[in-house]
């Protein structure tokens, strides 16, 4: 019998590679989670966001974001500073090593990523593609509707 059930298959999906990644980022001793190499993904490629922006960017609520932040500050990858336009403002700013550390899981997400379209043809992998964005079109457009059903 074939299961049709979408949305757990989806979830059971994102909960797998979430902890095979995570997985293959401790093995490779990276000393940071898939999201916090998230986070640190963002700060490379624009440094000194706010909690606010890296929040909304990965899409986790700020006290969610405090923790994650609290881990990479405390590991020395990240630091905290004072905005200059708004003092009641913190800056989020990568470190050295945080680069580091963001440069080697990207090799590890990569190798993952390319682990991922073994034993696909590269035309199922571009009909995957093209599923996996629907969802941004069909869900996007309809967050934040109070009436939309579950």
């Amino acid at each position: 019998m074939q299961d049709d059930r979408l949305i757990f298959l989806i979830f059971t999906a994102q909960n797998k590679l979430r902890t095979y990644l995570n997985n293959a980022l401790v093995a490779a001793n990276v000393g940071v989670t898939f999201v916090q190499a998230g986070i640190l993904f963002l700060l490379k490629q624009s440094n000194g966001r706010t909690m606010s922006d890296l929040s909304q960017l990965i899409g986790v609520d700020n006290s969610t974001l405090t923790g994650l932040v609290d881990r990479l500050e405390k590991a020395g990858f990240v630091a905290r500073h004072a905005s200059p336009t708004d003092r009641r403002s913190l800056l989020i700013q990568v470190t050295p090593e945080g680069i580091t550390a963001g440069d080697k899981a990207k090799m590890i997400i990569k190798r993952v990523n390319e682990e991922i379209k073994t034993g696909f043809l590269p035309e199922e992998i571009e009909i995957f593609k093209v599923i996996l964005r629907s969802f941004f079109e069909k869900f996007n457009k309809n967050s934040g509707n109070k009436n939309d059903g579950p």
